[in-house]
């Protein structure tokens, strides 16, 4: 008899095993890095440091796919807030490196006014996801709020302005991309108790 029930056991213990809760990283490390690495590498080509065949690559795969897929894990989490804003991000960085190749190649015609309409859409998403980043940390509200703001730079700059507003542009999106940064060390570092504080939330 005792035999005979050893596979039972054995099975038991393998449907346990089985049913175990999965535990997640946290994808918004991957999200943040992916986010302020691309964008801090675009405000280098905009002070005229680098090209701009290295921007697309990293947007393609690293602000493009790599945050597009740390949005769909955030959604396996079920934070809604992380989801929506890495795979709007994410699609942004595709989009705008397709746009570039495209206009570059010359396959169809695109305006720097066709980009500044562009960029409106996704001024009004990024208000949009800061009045929610203010509910959450310091951190994630500056990122948001200097993206909302260099959003708008670029769209006056887009839609006819002088050059000094794409520089005024890449000036606050190096604080967007280094405040990513910032954040990107805090969901990163924590857990291996190397304290970085995101602080309070704005709102409340």
């Amino acid at each position: 008899m005792a035999d005979k029930s050893a596979p039972s056991e054995k099975m038991q213990i393998s449907d346990t095993k089985t049913m175990a809760t999965p535990v997640y990283a946290n994808p918004a490390a991957v999200g943040l890095g992916a986010f302020g690495a691309t964008t801090l590498l675009l405000q280098f080509h905009n002070f005229g440091w680098a090209g701009s065949g290295v921007v697309l690559c990293l947007a393609f795969f690293f602000g493009g796919l790599a945050q597009f897929i740390a949005g769909m894990q955030e959604f396996k989490t079920g934070n809604n807030f992380g989801y929506a804003a890495f795979v709007t991000y994410g699609a942004f960085w595709i989009a705008l490196a397709l746009i570039l190749l495209v206009k570059n190649m010359n396959l169809f015609t695109i305006t720097d006014k066709d980009i500044g309409y562009f960029l409106v859409i996704f001024t009004i998403l990024t208000l949009i996801y800061f009045i929610g980043a203010m509910r959450q940390t310091t951190a994630l509200s500056i990122v948001f709020l200097t993206l909302f703001i260099g959003y708008v730079l670029l769209d006056i700059f887009f839609l006819g302005g002088a050059h000094g507003w794409l520089t005024a542009a890449a000036v606050d999106l190096t604080i967007c991309a280094l405040s990513a940064l910032y954040l990107m060390a805090h969901v990163a570092l924590t857990p291996l108790k190397i304290n970085i504080p995101a602080g309070e939330p704005w709102m409340k």
